[in-house]
Formats: C-alpha cells, structure tokens, sequence
C-alpha cells in the first residue's frame, strides 16, 4: 500500500546517515518535504541534496541548536522522526561522566527537547505524528552498553507520557524498536562473521536488518494508516524479542552469507 505525504513537512533528527538516512529517503520517496538535521560534521545539506531533501546543521545535544533548526523550518512540521542518537561501548564500571553525560545529552535529553519544540509547535494545529527511533535495548541490558541502554529505556517513559498527553491535541507519538540492523555504527559487528553465527542463532528469521526494513516501520506509524495508534512501540528484530532462545543449531541449518538458512 502507498503512502501519500504530499504536502506534508517532515523533520528527521540524525538524518544524514544509517537508519535516518533510509527514513528520510522514504519520506521524500512518498511527497513529504523532507528536513534531515545533524551534525556539520555529517553534511546534512550536501547529502540531503542528493535525493531532494533539505540539510540543517543541528546537533541533536543542544537544546539551543535544536530551536535554531525548528525555527529555520518553513513552516510547522506535520511529522517528526525523533532519530538521533549515539553509541558509547564500555564496561560498566569503567564507563566514564563524559561517556555517559554525552549519550544522555543526545539519545534521550535530546529526544525530549525534540519532542518538546516540535509539539509546542504542532500543539495549535491539533495534529501530528512523531516517531521516536528507541530499541531492543530499550528492553534488555545488553552489556558493555550501559548508558545508552539506559538512554533508549528512557525513550519509553517519554513516549508513554508524551502520547497520553499530546492526545487531546490530535498528536501522535509512537516508537520503533531496531534490532542489529546494518549500518555505520554496527558495520564492526556486521564484519565478524563468527560472531553473527552466534548472535543470530536467536533471532527467528536468523539475520540482522537492513535500514530500509525500520524506515517501512517509521513511515506506516507517521502515515495516516496508523490513524489509532498512539503510545505503541513496534520491535523491528526479525524475531529477537519474541523468544529467550532463539530456533537455530546446527542440526538443521547452516549459516552462510550472514544468515541462517535450513538446510
């Protein structure tokens, strides 16, 4: 089914690459005047012109730079991917204030400061839709993660909160939840191969995903298709989060080009 959003302005956060990248495209794909936002290191501009979106240098852990880029906008956005984020892998006793201090800037202040221009602007409106990008680690403590696993955790309290609030205003607010999905941040994980036969032993369809696999997700719950839902999270982990221990072995299958596959 086809998504129409044609005359729509669409805002992504952490845009210019991996999973926002793919969302952006989408919503350019599917009408939407598209505003990627990120970092000047990532030239947003130079790889939003590249498939007929916009770029805004913003940095996603200022609250600041955040209100610059809302208020560089058109006009008030009609839907909002809450996306950036960042990643931080250390022991938890080593774990540094600065590690921690700067993912929970980005992943989570960054996402409430988000959540809170966008919907001071969408409030008068009466409508919107915004789609926060949390995780499987929302969920578990998967280790040498610990501030990000708590920075995606807290997603949820915001998002819970925010959609029973913004309701009344006809704004709605709803998560995907990524497993392993291949992109920049994860490319290290995606090249050892022995570890992907471990790791994928528990996921039921017996890969990792692709970026395009979350933005399908994140542009049905932006789109008007998902009219009656609010406060949702959707897991996009081929099956990660649905079972302890996953189906695998090699009794009955083999793993061969990153994936498991019956034999």
């Amino acid at each position: 089914m086809h998504i129409d959003f044609d005359g729509k302005l669409a805002v992504i956060t952490g845009g210019a690459n991996g999973i926002g990248l793919a969302i952006a495209r989408q919503l350019v794909a599917s009408g939407a005047n598209t505003y990627i936002l990120d970092l000047d290191r990532e030239q947003p501009a130079k790889i939003a012109a590249g498939f007929g979106a916009s770029g805004i240098v913003a940095d996603s852990g200022s609250v600041s730079s955040l209100e610059a880029a809302f208020g560089a906008l058109p006009a008030t956005p009609d839907i909002v991917m809450v996306n950036a984020g960042v990643v931080v892998e250390n022991d938890f006793l080593s774990t540094t204030r600065e590690e921690w201090d700067r993912t929970i800037a980005v992943n989570l202040s960054g996402a409430f400061h988000t959540l809170q221009i966008a919907t001071r602007l969408m409030k008068s409106r009466r409508q919107g839709s915004i789609v926060l990008t949390a995780s499987t680690n929302s969920f578990d403590g998967e280790s040498r993660l610990t501030a990000y696993n708590a920075s995606k955790a807290g997603l949820l309290g915001l998002l819970h909160t925010a959609a029973n609030e913004l309701g009344p205003y006809g704004i709605r607010v709803n998560a995907v939840c990524p497993g392993l999905i291949r992109t920049r941040l994860t490319q290290r994980s995606f090249s050892n191969e022995a570890g992907l036969r471990d790791y994928f032993r528990h996921i039921a369809l017996g890969r990792g995903g692709e970026p395009e696999e979350v933005a399908n997700v994140a542009l049905f719950l932006a789109s008007d298709l998902a009219s009656y839902i609010t406060g949702a999270t959707v897991f996009v982990d081929g099956g990660q989060m649905a079972a302890k221990f996953g189906p695998w072995s090699p009794d009955i299958a083999e793993f061969r080009d990153s994936r498991w596959k019956l034999t």
